[in-house]
């Protein structure tokens, strides 16, 4: 490895062809007690294995950066995330964020992998706890479990493990919609919106008929000339996303104005969805009121999503 710890190089080299070596310019110390066996710039990784190297021995790579050592394609982390023992010393190096944590066990860190890092589901969970934005977030985990870098099973097993965690409802509901689970749910929460606004109800599950097959509408108010499509997976292949782009063009040829939401911006963004519902129907020559329609917290609309889990299971 180009990268050691000072007792690295000492045990491998000894301490007097270490200090020979930086002298004279073969190496360089970019931090106190850390090694380069090389002159050159530093690569991105090796900055990472230097901030790494600059704390406590129990430290590991994590969030986005242990991602995308494990494979994470469209997340590259401007800076380096380093997980450290609660209380551990905190290096000040540029570009390097560091969190404290008081589960840090072998349970938590992947075996065999250098640098040393987090598991990948717990570097996703902590990844979508750091990052600012819930769509982010979500977004996050939607990609690590598409992509393959970890089963549903074991995200669902390291949340039941850490509740507590930032955004745990959040990252556990996003692993449902990526691995298929509770396919009623998104069409059910916008029912709900339907209903608690006041809203003329539309028909369910239209057929329509395409040149290459049956399509179902989600939702249509025909005598409107208003349908709605709700997509439960925003983060599909592109393959799947082109179709989805053909199907609404097939529909909205000789059918209805077609709006189309994902269930994440009907869950959280209801008041989005609602505005454009409305302005659509109005156009079609709807004039009823609108009731105010009330804001859910995030743990009411995770029970609800629980509940809802639950009767589909039964």
């Amino acid at each position: 490895m180009p990268v050691m710890r000072a007792a690295e190089a000492f045990a491998l080299h000894g301490r007097a062809a270490v200090r020979h070596a930086v002298d004279s310019g073969r190496w360089q110390r970019p931090h106190r007690g850390v090694y380069v066996t090389h002159n050159g710039p530093l690569t991105r990784h090796e900055r990472w294995e230097v901030s790494l190297a600059a704390c406590p021995p129990d430290a590991a790579l994590g969030g986005l950066a242990a991602l995308e050592l494990d494979g994470l394609r469209g997340f590259e982390p401007e800076r380096c995330f380093v997980v450290l023992p609660e209380g551990a010393d905190r290096p000040h190096l540029p570009g390097t964020v560091t969190h404290w944590s008081t589960q840090l066990d072998p349970a938590d860190i992947a075996p065999a992998r250098t640098p040393r890092r987090t598991r990948t589901e717990r570097s996703i969970v902590d990844a979508a706890s750091w990052t600012t934005h819930d769509r982010h977030a979500r977004a996050i985990v939607l990609a690590s479990l598409q992509q393959g870098l970890v089963a549903p099973r074991t995200m669902h097993a390291l949340l039941d493990r850490r509740a507590t965690v930032r955004r745990a409802g959040l990252v556990r509901e996003s692993v449902l919609d990526a691995d298929g689970g509770i396919a009623s749910l998104p069409e059910k929460d916008f029912d709900d919106l339907v209903l608690v606004a006041g809203l003329p109800r539309p028909t369910r599950q239209r057929v329509v008929r395409g040149r290459d097959g049956r399509y179902y509408l989600d939702a249509e108010w025909p005598e409107l000339g208003v349908a709605v499509e709700i997509h439960g997976l925003p983060h599909h292949g592109v393959v799947q996303w082109s179709h989805d782009l053909f199907r609404s063009n097939e529909i909205v040829i000789d059918g209805p104005r077609l709006l189309v939401f994902t269930s994440y911006v009907v869950r959280h963004e209801p008041a989005v969805v609602l505005d454009q519902l409305v302005r659509a129907l109005r156009s079609g020559g709807w004039t009823g009121s609108v009731r105010p329609v009330p804001v859910l917290s995030r743990r009411e609309r995770w029970r609800r999503r629980a509940s809802v889990a639950r009767e589909d299971a039964g």
